[in-house]
């Protein structure tokens, strides 16, 4: 068991595969991190977004953020993953600095506590 880090993942599968398709390429990745002891602590599906350049002669792309941790030696086995896996038009991932994870999440509660209070005031305010 090595070292446990806290990592974030961004990549671009092939956005002309069917919604079938995508998803099961998203659970493959998703089960190679847990089946190597990884954990999630976020998984974004942002889906079909046009590409700021063409890739392959592709326009459109289908993008999956996640954030996970796990060992130090699992990363260099996602990114051959991510490599050797065809419909993976390009990948990028990082490792996540925790004082960056402790602001997103004081960020989110914060940007829910404001909705929250927003609606309440909706809510209560007399309709004109």
């Amino acid at each position: 068991m090595g070292i446990r880090r806290a990592y974030e993942s961004t990549y671009i599968l092939n956005a002309a595969l069917e919604d079938g398709e995508i998803a099961a390429i998203v659970k493959r990745v998703n089960d190679f991190i847990t089946e190597r002891g990884g954990s999630f602590l976020e998984i974004n599906e942002w889906g079909r977004r046009r590409l700021a350049y063409p890739i392959a002669k592709k326009y459109n792309g289908y993008y999956v953020y996640m954030a996970f941790e796990a060992d130090a030696d699992v990363l260099p086995q996602l990114e051959r993953f991510f490599t050797l896996e065809e419909q993976v038009m390009r990948h990028l991932s990082l490792q996540l600095d925790l004082k960056l994870r402790d602001f997103r999440k004081v960020r989110a509660e914060a940007q829910a506590a404001r909705a929250a209070q927003l609606a309440e005031e909706e809510k209560n305010s007399p309709s004109n």
